[in-house]
C-alpha cells in the first residue's frame, strides 16, 4: 500500500511535469496573444481626428500597463497574491 506522498508507477499525475508543462504554454501563449491585441487596441485610440487626450493621459495608460508588466516579471519570479486592478485617467 502506498502511503499519502508516495505515487504509483501509474499515477497519471507523474508525467504531470510535461502536462504542466504543455498546459502552462498553451495558456501562456493564448494570454499573451490576448495580451498584445488589448494593447493594440488601446493604440487605436491614439487617433488625434477621433479622441481628444493630453500626453498626461498618455503617460497614465503607459505607466498603468508597465506597472503591470513588472507585476508580472515578479510574479513569475517569486510567489505572490492576486493584484487589484485599478485604473483612472
Amino acid at each position: 500500500m502506498l502511503k499519502k506522498n508516495e505515487r504509483s508507477s501509474h499515477d497519471p499525475d507523474e508525467a504531470s511535469g510535461s502536462s504542466k508543462r504543455e498546459k502552462f504554454v498553451e495558456l501562456a501563449e493564448n494570454r499573451t496573444r490576448n495580451a498584445i491585441k488589448a494593447i493594440r487596441t488601446i493604440a487605436k485610440l491614439g487617433n488625434k481626428n477621433a479622441y481628444d487626450y493630453s500626453e498626461t493621459d498618455v503617460k497614465k495608460i503607459a505607466n498603468a500597463l508597465n506597472k503591470e508588466v513588472d507585476a508580472l516579471r515578479a510574479r513569475m519570479t517569486a510567489s505572490g497574491g492576486k493584484e487589484v486592478v485599478d485604473f483612472e485617467l
